[in-house]
């Protein structure tokens, strides 16, 4: 069975290059052993990740998010079973919304600034859905 998680943390501090590189190695690395993909959105101190594949190997993965000390505040914004994986393409996907137009983010939010905390989990999985059919996500693929 197929699930999709998407969650929002925040860092202690602001996500710089080596962080971003370290969590996205991590991740394309323990994903493609377990068949989970993704998207893994960041700005200012502030994640947004979507996961999916087996209900198993996302709980798990999920889990181990937040028990990592690199994510704190980590809240659950949607878990849902699924027919078919929307971010099938990547191990881990990556966007870094400074290179995003303020227009899209502002498309779904009150600011022109990523807060999930502030939306619902259905608006920011839209706006992860949008990031991707926009090629705004990088990253290696499966």
């Amino acid at each position: 069975m197929l699930v999709r998680l998407t969650y929002a943390s925040r860092t202690l501090r602001k996500p710089d290059k080596k962080l971003v590189s370290s969590i996205l190695a991590t991740s394309q690395k323990n994903n493609a052993v377990r068949g989970v993909t993704g998207v893994l959105c960041f700005s200012d101190e502030v994640f947004l990740q979507v996961l999916e594949g087996g209900r198993e190997e996302v709980c798990e993965t999920y889990n181990a998010i937040v028990r990592d000390e690199r994510h704190t505040r980590v809240q659950l914004l949607n878990f849902e079973e699924i027919s078919e994986r929307r971010f099938g393409g990547w191990t881990m996907g990556q966007v870094d919304t400074g290179r995003v137009n303020p227009s899209l983010l502002l498309k779904y939010a009150e600011k022109a600034v990523l807060n999930p905390f502030a939306v619902s989990g259905k608006v920011s999985l839209a706006l992860l859905e949008e990031l991707s059919d926009t090629a705004s996500v990088v990253g290696r693929s499966i």
